[in-house]
């Protein structure tokens, strides 16, 4: 096969955990498709000084054709040093002549849209927007079909999901569950999220995914029998996992957290109710709720 040398090229860095992995795809796989480009995954550089969180690359558990990045497509030996040139050197550029392209901010930004790259052009960001691959939905859904395990616990539990009125809530504790007015979701959201949904689905079942079951429990105002605390699929390494169960519930409540969006937005249920944390926290740590983030509609509290 007679290869062209200026075919171009779209090499994204994967990083963060394991639904931010999935917006950097995304943006980047639309990128790609309308511009007949060719994707290549960087499953590296994003991970190599992870030092405080330890996060790996976790999109082998999805459906993804795409190839990883060589060495010298990453940018190696000295890939730091190169990245940093890379980066000073194109924010002189005009946004649509870049060929490394760095997300500025963290509002949805309509240029990546329009970016028609001639050759090789590194993607560093998270994208965390819908709007970013929403015309090209369908295939997204594809390639991000998870491959499902197959121990008897996560099988079992996706049969009691599909057998049921199905609520997913997602609780994610960013500092400590006493903490709710830094980084976690206010101490109110879930009771207003639960109230909410009862009206909507009053013969619902909840099934609770968190880092923290036990405190999550604590947060849904709800009698035992109709709660589920998805708690055996701990680490990292098994998020993947939990992903696909809580994507095969029929309705959500969702952490401000890029995890449970993806695991509403994957559930290809017809007239499904997601409900999410609307607030802002642009002068914190957290920043939720900002342009693009949410689709329109998903119900905001």
């Amino acid at each position: 096969m007679k290869i062209r040398l200026n075919h171009p090229k779209i090499i994204p860095r994967i990083f963060g955990g394991l639904g931010n992995q999935l917006f950097c795809y995304a943006a980047a796989r639309r990128l790609a498709l309308v511009n007949k480009a060719e994707l290549v995954l960087d499953d590296v550089s994003g991970f190599v000084r992870d030092h405080d969180y330890q996060r790996r690359y976790q999109l082998d558990h999805f459906n993804i054709p795409c190839r990883k990045a060589t060495p010298a497509e990453r940018l190696e030996p000295l890939s730091r040093a190169r990245r940093y040139l890379k980066r000073a050197i194109n924010r002189w550029r005009l946004f649509e002549e870049r060929n490394y392209i760095q997300q500025a901010g963290i509002d949805f930004d309509p240029r990546l849209l329009t970016v028609k790259p001639l050759g090789m052009v590194y993607l560093e960001g998270y994208w965390q927007s819908e709007l970013y691959f929403k015309d090209v939905e369908s295939t997204i859904r594809e390639e991000l079909r998870i491959v499902p395990p197959r121990d008897e616990i996560n099988r079992t539990m996706a049969e009691r999901i599909l057998g049921c009125q199905a609520v997913a809530v997602h609780v994610r504790f960013f500092d400590t569950p006493q903490e709710l007015g830094v980084n976690n979701a206010p101490g109110d959201y879930y009771a207003r999220a639960v109230a909410s949904m009862e009206h909507l689905v009053p013969d619902a079942h909840y099934f609770i995914f968190s880092d923290q079951p036990v405190a999550a429990r604590a947060r849904i105002p709800l009698p035992d029998n109709r709660i589920t605390l998805v708690s055996h699929n701990q680490g990292d390494e098994n998020a993947y996992a939990d992903l696909g169960l809580m994507s095969q519930c029929r309705h959500f409540i969702i952490a401000n957290s890029t995890f449970s969006w993806w695991g509403a937005w994957l559930a290809g249920h017809a007239g499904k109710h997601v409900i999410a944390p609307g607030f802002e926290m642009r002068q914190g740590k957290m920043c939720w709720g900002f342009k693009g983030l949410l689709p329109k509609s998903w119900i905001r509290l």
